[in-house]
């Protein structure tokens, strides 16, 4: 691995973790401050992801994209690899890495800070076609506005619009809208109010897999030509690897 794709994946995997504990973190104060309201605990878990997921995204967007999410680079990958653009195989393998490690050293970390075991496994069972078909959707949305932002040259209002999707399909969804595959293996590893029960797991990230392909599929539909800026998902890199392009 070069120095200058290492330095990306260790942005990934350090948005990734922060993403996380904000997930979860917050989640484990909105079930302490409110505790006998789910819907006011929801809400708070939702500002804090989105308000978090923004300033992340403005923090590690110019070292690696910010992407945070296998599916966003595996479709990132997926579009660019006959224009040249986006990443490398390389890179998709790197990526996938930090962000699912980053994402399971996050939830250690908010489980640590609120003084719970570093590793708990979740018992919140979430199955079934409605919450499949949410994280489809979720995703696929989600797939769209970021190529799509990338694609006519909008990725100024990435942090904004990104966390303000990511806000409002906690509620809109019946799944509360994991939509990333990496996020959904970090939350298995705590038994607090954002956990999934590892056996839970499997179900969402294929789902998530689906989504991302039917993003690819509106994609070609509506953005043909997204491919040419899939560089700029999310947001432009300042560092470049032209040797693996």
């Amino acid at each position: 691995m070069s120095l200058t794709l290492a330095r990306r994946a260790s942005a990934e995997f350090a948005g990734t973790a922060l993403l996380v504990a904000a997930v979860v973190g917050s989640g484990i104060a909105a079930a302490r401050l409110s505790p006998t309201d789910v819907g006011l605990q929801l809400l708070e878990n939702a500002i804090a992801t989105a308000l978090a997921l923004g300033a992340l995204i403005l923090t590690f967007g110019p070292v690696s994209g910010a992407h945070f999410n296998p599916v966003v680079s595996a479709v990132d990958w997926w579009l660019g690899r006959r224009a040249g653009t986006g990443l490398t195989g390389r890179d998709l393998a790197a990526y996938t890495a930090a962000q699912t490690g980053g994402a399971v050293t996050g939830a250690v970390l908010a489980d640590l800070m609120f003084n719970l075991p570093a590793v708990a496994w979740s018992r919140t069972e979430r199955a079934g076609g409605n919450l499949w078909l949410a994280e489809v959707i979720a995703t696929a949305g989600l797939v769209v506005l970021v190529f799509a932002l990338a694609r006519s040259d909008r990725t100024t209002a990435a942090p904004a619009a990104v966390g303000a999707y990511i806000g409002a399909a906690y509620w809109f969804t019946s799944s509360t809208s994991f939509a990333n595959p990496a996020v959904t293996i970090g939350r298995a590893f705590t038994d607090t109010f954002a956990g999934i029960a590892p056996t839970s797991v499997p179900g969402f990230v294929a789902a998530q897999l689906v989504g991302g392909l039917v993003g690819v599929a509106a994609l070609a539909a509506w953005y043909p030509h997204a491919a040419d800026a899939a560089d700029d998902v999310l947001v432009p890199h300042l560092t470049q690897e032209p040797e693996t392009r």
